[in-house]
């Protein structure tokens, strides 16, 4: 049985490189602190309708937008639940497209994997291949954009352009691990549904989750039987048309954090803040080859989470330990068993520059003696 371990008040402060949470501007913790307010007054009217709307704009998005108190993987069991009848086709190429694909189970629908080796990327052409060979017709095809397992980053976009050529299959993004750092044009790309975490690239505080939905998801769900409750579409889309807020009680500082964040965000803006990004991400994989060498397939790696193969054999479990003891960085090991000490990974998402990057990749050598 676990035991308490009470919290204490002497934690040191630690920067973090891990593929989320990330460190979060002081004035956006801050701006948590305001008195407490009714979800039910104008003031949460607007709160609310800011941070829904000022996230349209940065996305540059006509979908609706959902922001709800939660994980983002809660859009996991929505998306499925809102738009699944049946069957779902879901690539699988590491942890996150899995548990995808084991969710879908759980719900009782029928799950066909179109499974990749670990570090391999998701190709357009298979997607293409399912859709025409199957003798079902699937509902959805669901892709992890970023699985950060993996250091992989997926071509939704071509892989969104396949599913728009069948009308009645809807196609749905995993984007937790990178949007806000990785551009992507939504409506371009027939994205039906995308959702995303406050706590990864959005830099700020762990605790709400992101949705894009498309007129036509909408839809679907409409004339559905049954849907997501806490998730719905209709509910949540709906309640926002009338009341300009969220159908049940939301955490409200973690909203008057993401306001304030999200001004900071539409000053650099989306293309602006997914170059830097990509700067951080090329810097990184520079470093790894020139010492280790890069787990993901070439040509479709992470823009916020570089997963590093340890080619040197270094003890990445005590390097990591010593790192943060020595620096106060804290970078994260690979992925469960199977790649824990094979790999480790840098978050390279956030707030976040080439120059924090390099602060901690300077650690790296230090400890490990490169």
């Amino acid at each position: 049985m676990t035991e308490k371990r009470e919290y204490k008040d002497d934690y040191p402060e630690k920067k973090l490189y891990i593929p989320g949470p990330t460190g979060v501007r002081d004035d956006v913790i801050e701006a948590m602190c305001e008195p407490m307010f009714g979800h039910r007054m104008d003031r949460m009217t607007d709160l609310y309708t800011t941070i829904v709307e000022d996230t349209k704009e940065f996305l540059g998005t006509e979908n609706d937008v959902i922001i709800l108190t939660g994980s983002g993987t809660e859009f996991w069991e929505a998306s499925t639940l809102n738009l699944v009848d049946e069957n779902i086709l879901v690539p699988t190429c590491g942890s996150f497209s899995e548990r995808h694909a084991n969710v879908a189970e759980r719900l009782g629908k029928d799950v066909d994997r179109l499974e990749y080796e670990w570090g391999q990327a998701i190709k357009p052409e298979d997607i293409r291949e399912a859709l025409e060979s199957s003798d079902k017709h699937y509902d959805v095809v669901a892709t992890v954009m970023n699985e950060s397992s993996t250091g992989v980053r997926n071509p939704i976009e071509e892989i969104g352009d396949v599913v728009a050529e069948y009308p009645d299959t809807y196609f749905v993004v995993d984007a937790v691990s990178s949007l806000g750092g990785d551009y992507v044009d939504i409506d371009e790309h027939n994205v039906d549904v995308l959702f995303a975490s406050s706590q990864k690239a959005f830099a700020m505080p762990p605790g709400l989750a992101i949705c894009t939905v498309s007129q036509d998801a909408y839809d679907r769900e409409v004339g559905k039987d049954s849907a997501s409750w806490y998730g719905g579409f209709q509910r949540c889309i709906d309640y926002y048309d009338r009341k300009g807020q969220t159908h049940s009680t939301p955490a409200i500082p973690i909203m008057l954090a993401y306001r304030k964040q999200m001004k900071y965000m539409l000053e650099e803006g989306h293309q602006g803040r997914s170059e830097r990004h990509r700067e951080m991400a090329e810097y990184t994989r520079e470093w790894a080859r020139e010492h280790f060498g890069m787990f993901p397939e070439e040509g479709y790696e992470s823009q916020t989470v570089s997963c590093i193969e340890n080619t040197q054999d270094i003890d990445v479990a005590a390097t990591i330990e010593q790192v943060s003891e020595q620096y106060d960085m804290v970078f994260s090991n690979g992925y469960g068993s199977a790649l824990g000490e094979k790999t480790f990974r840098i978050g390279h998402m956030g707030e976040h520059d080439v120059e924090s990057i390099k602060a901690l990749t300077d650690a790296i050598e230090d400890v490990a003696g490169l």
